[in-house]
């Protein structure tokens, strides 16, 4: 029998399960985890497999592909769904009952599933969080024997604290619900600061009381913040032009950029003069034609194709205390430099970073204690990249950074434990108890999470 070879999205995680179940039911999932003769561990569930990190591998075992994508029920205020639903094609569902989300993330292949368990990443509106989880209050889950259990905010809230960073650990989700909010206009504006303003001006640009988005640009001194904010009184038609072409250049034609220099111009010097002016034209383009006064919020998503193409890029983050973070970029504004004089390596795409609210809706959320503020190096896995990010975790760990364990490529048991401390053993011990014999660990949450 040939050897299964599956792929996360970006392509360069590679796992080679025994068996792979498309789940289009509850039963389906059910009949894996009561047959483990059958279905061998460890059973792992996927949906767009996007994570840059081994969370859905499943070596020797079985992957589920979660197939189960319908739309349950849209209320006033909460939206049900099955966990193979994507973030994209349910913002436009509200957005047709004039609903959205409160976190409109931008990949838009994030399954309901994956939202629930784990970890997201988006700039918060003011007073509100900036993980999709955050607003999820219910879900029902295939326990590793085959049971089912509801956990819902309401009834169980420290349980649900603790699904919402399980990783699939606890059991597999296959029903989400979502609190969501009328639809509100948006408006959006960029400007540009030095790294000495950027770092100088921070508590006001705080006090502005919008949500930051940012990018940064070390080899040019610069950072780009996107500011957003409601705007209730907006009148006339939205704009919907401002975040398509966002979109076009972040999520496709930059990253298609990037890889096609690199793959063609081999003087070092003349590929990133290349890069830097494409990046010029960039903040460009930012500053002067993605503004607007009224635009709608999940226009930010951004349709990824199933299969990724050549304007696949991919990502790393860690999330620093905001009082901790003008020390941390200056500092790792000087380290990519050095380590491009010393190695020859530095991204060919950009970095990017959030402003997150402090968050407690799950144990393990990297805004647990404080309001953060992230770097995250993005690219095209350019030569050189895996090496340089193991340097740039050490870096970040160094500073009090977090990662997310599905985001955050190269983490070692060292650097989660010390990031998460008492919280980390806690999640540890409620892991054995919904999976006392590892049903649902792969050989990455074993050496993360057993």
């Amino acid at each position: 029998m040939p050897e299964i070879t599956v792929t996360n999205w970006f392509g360069n995680i590679v796992s080679h399960p025994q068996v792979v179940v498309d789940a289009n039911s509850v039963d389906d999932i059910v009949r894996v985890l009561k047959d483990p003769v059958q279905y061998p561990s460890p059973v792992r569930a996927v949906g767009s497999n996007h994570s840059t990190s081994p969370c859905g591998t499943a070596d020797g075992g079985t992957l589920i592909r979660m197939k189960m994508n319908r739309i349950l029920n849209i209320g006033a205020d909460t939206l049900t769904v099955e966990a193979g639903a994507i973030h994209i094609d349910l913002a436009k569902a509200l957005e047709a009952k004039n609903l959205q989300f409160y976190v409109n993330t931008e990949i838009g292949s994030l399954t309901s599933g994956s939202a629930a368990c784990a970890g997201t990443k988006d700039a918060s509106m003011p007073g509100e969080f900036g993980q999709v989880g955050s607003y999820i209050t219910g879900v029902k889950i295939v326990l590793p024997n085959g049971d089912l259990l509801e956990v819902t905010e309401d009834q169980q809230p420290d349980l649900m604290k603790m699904v919402r960073c399980c990783y699939g650990t606890f059991g597999i989700v296959y029903e989400v619900t979502y609190r969501i909010r009328p639809l509100l206009p948006m408006a959006v504006h960029h400007e540009t600061f030095t790294l000495e303003d950027f770092v100088a001006q921070l508590p006001a640009l705080k006090a502005r009381g919008d949500s930051m988005f940012y990018y940064i640009f070390p080899f040019d001194n610069k950072i780009t913040i996107e500011f957003r904010r409601y705007n209730p009184g907006a009148t006339g038609e939205p704009n919907h032009i401002a975040w398509g072409l966002r979109n076009y250049f972040w999520g496709s034609a930059g990253p298609k950029f990037g890889h096609d220099v690199t793959q063609n111009v081999s003087d070092p010097h003349i590929r990133y003069g290349i890069i830097d002016t494409f990046n010029a034209l960039w903040r460009f383009k930012l500053e002067n034609m993605v503004r607007g006064d009224y635009t709608i919020p999940g226009d930010q998503i951004i349709h990824y194709p199933p299969v990724s193409d050549d304007s696949r890029y991919t990502f790393s983050l860690f999330a620093f205390p905001v009082e901790q973070y003008p020390a941390a970029i200056t500092d790792f504004f000087k380290f990519v430099k050095d380590y491009y004089a010393k190695t020859g390596y530095r991204s060919n795409l950009l970095y990017v970073g959030y402003w997150i609210l402090k968050d407690q809706q799950a144990l393990l959320s990297y805004s647990y204690d404080d309001d953060v503020m992230t770097i995250d190096p993005v690219s095209t896995a350019n030569p050189g990249w895996e090496e340089f990010l193991a340097v740039y975790n050490q870096f970040c760990s160094d500073r009090n950074g977090v990662p997310l364990m599905n985001q955050t490529f190269g983490l070692t048991p060292a650097i989660v434990q010390k990031a998460y401390g008492d919280r980390l053993t806690q999640m540890k011990n409620a892991r054995k108890e919904y999976d006392p014999n590892g049903r649902l660990l792969n050989d990455y949450f074993r050496m993360l999470l057993s």
